[in-house]
């Protein structure tokens, strides 16, 4: 492609390093929707006719059908997907196939096509974030009435349903669709006619090329239009961040799973066993999916360190955007599409989660509230309950089993209503306030989810 300026052929070690064609092969759906749309803007600008436009399309279209079914050879030496694709074009239909490239660079070809591919990538991405929040709430459901222990510091503090549990993950997948949507917004705009980086002396209409290709809206400047890739690195933090939080929930599942914990049980096709120890089932899939976030983080880091020193415009430093983006995409993708499955086939062990939440101390801040509400001041009402929590420890008496008079020793605020509120279900049912988990609140959060997902 460049043998006019060169008198000796690229190096066989030079090639091997430099192509991408390994890697970028998977853009050829959207290089071949972009070629076709800027053909027709050719068209438009008396570059080609309507017959040559209909001779490159014909052809683009049977190269693409030849690559869907594995039939197509791809070329080390022709670099990446690009030329692969526009020299077979060639070489099948003749001058017409040469006229293609005009007033287009590589450099803005890359950048729509990666656009493209990124944009499709983010609608499935969404799609599939859906998918697990509704086998989130599905699992909600299921799980009834449940009560589990809430943890700070992977200490229990207070009873919550686990049911709303859950539902605190669907509202952290929520924010990562909301993101990705937002980024998509700034994917959706078009490069092409950006040309190296100074656009072309052959003026194309650009607008009529977007819709052709469903873009938004085109680019203002040719150097930065080739040369930014905010838009993957921004897609990249959205999908590290998911990861993060499905790294989260893989935790709470492995933890809860254990024979310690007990609290769910994972179905036989979403676990695997042990090479030596015949009564193992482990959660595989909660396991690497804590695993695969860290490559999700190095991937950002990687596209990051890629771009803070590059000058403008397009560098070959770029071609290395690819990789960390197709892998990001591709585990993510996995990721969400297996934890779906597994989520729907998990079962709570409702006797497991309430002898958990038997334990009388985790009404110990109910207590603290009943004194406020009889007109204790907050932190001498926490300093009572400190008090009565070490007499209960010491004596080894539950709250519940600690008479009314040793209660008013510790403050004459305790009536003998003091024991409705040692009462799990009493409790949960007090917690009323938005965003908490009585089970009125947590029922209204399921209907509101089911309806935003439908």
């Amino acid at each position: 492609m460049w043998k006019g300026r060169f008198s000796q052929p690229t190096s066989q070690l030079v090639q091997s390093y430099g192509e991408s064609v390994s890697f970028d092969w998977r853009l050829y759906a959207q290089d071949i929707r972009g070629s076709i749309a800027h053909s027709k803007g050719l068209v438009k600008a008396g570059i080609l006719t309507a017959d040559e436009q209909a001779q490159i399309e014909t052809g683009l279209l049977s190269l693409q059908s030849e690559i869907e079914s594995g039939n197509f050879e791809w070329k080390e030496s022709l670099e990446d997907v690009h030329m692969n694709i526009e020299a077979e074009l060639t070489k099948r239909i003749g001058p017409t196939g040469a006229k293609l490239h005009t007033a287009r660079s590589r450099n803005d070809q890359v950048a729509t096509d990666v656009r493209l591919y990124t944009r499709d990538a983010v609608d499935a991405i969404i799609g599939l974030i859906h998918s697990l929040q509704r086998a989130l709430i599905e699992a909600a459901e299921r799980s009834g009435g449940a009560v589990v222990p809430g943890y700070t510091h992977l200490q229990r503090g207070q009873p919550v349903l686990f049911a709303h549990h859950l539902l605190a993950y669907v509202e952290m997948l929520s924010r990562d669709a909301a993101r990705l949507s937002d980024a998509r917004k700034r994917i959706d705009i078009m490069p092409l006619g950006s040309g190296a980086l100074a656009g072309s002396t052959i003026i194309l209409d650009r607008e009529y090329v977007a819709q052709q290709l469903g873009f938004a809206s085109v680019t203002q400047n040719s150097m930065d239009a080739v040369s930014d890739r905010d838009f993957a690195a921004e897609v990249l933090f959205a999908i590290a961040l998911c990861g993060v939080h499905l790294s989260r929930l893989s935790e709470d599942v492995i933890l809860w799973c254990s024979a310690e914990f007990g609290f769910v049980t994972l179905s036989d096709a979403h676990t695997t066993g042990s090479s030596l120890m015949p009564q193992k089932k482990n959660p595989d899939v909660a396991e690497l999916t804590r695993g695969k976030s860290g490559r999700l983080v190095g991937n950002l880091m990687a596209l990051l360190t890629l771009l803070k020193g590059l000058p403008m415009t397009y560098n070959r430093d770029m071609q290395e955007d690819k990789e960390p983006l197709f892998d990001s995409i591709d585990t993510i993708q996995a990721a969400l599409a297996v934890f779906a499955e597994m989520i729907a086939g998990m079962e709570v062990n409702e006797a497991r989660t309430r002898a958990a939440t038997s334990d009388p101390m985790l009404l110990a801040t109910d207590l603290a509230d009943y004194l406020v509400n009889h007109g204790v001041p907050f932190r001498s009402a926490h300093e009572v309950i400190g008090k009565l929590v070490a007499y209960s420890l010491a004596e080894k008496v539950a709250f519940a089993d600690i008479p009314l008079a040793k209660y008013q020793a510790f403050s004459p605020a305790f009536e003998a209503d003091l024991f409705t509120c040692l009462n799990l279900e009493t409790a949960l049912a007090a917690r009323q306030g938005i965003g908490a988990p009585s089970p009125q609140n947590v029922a209204a959060q399921i209907a509101r989810w089911k309806e935003a997902l439908s």
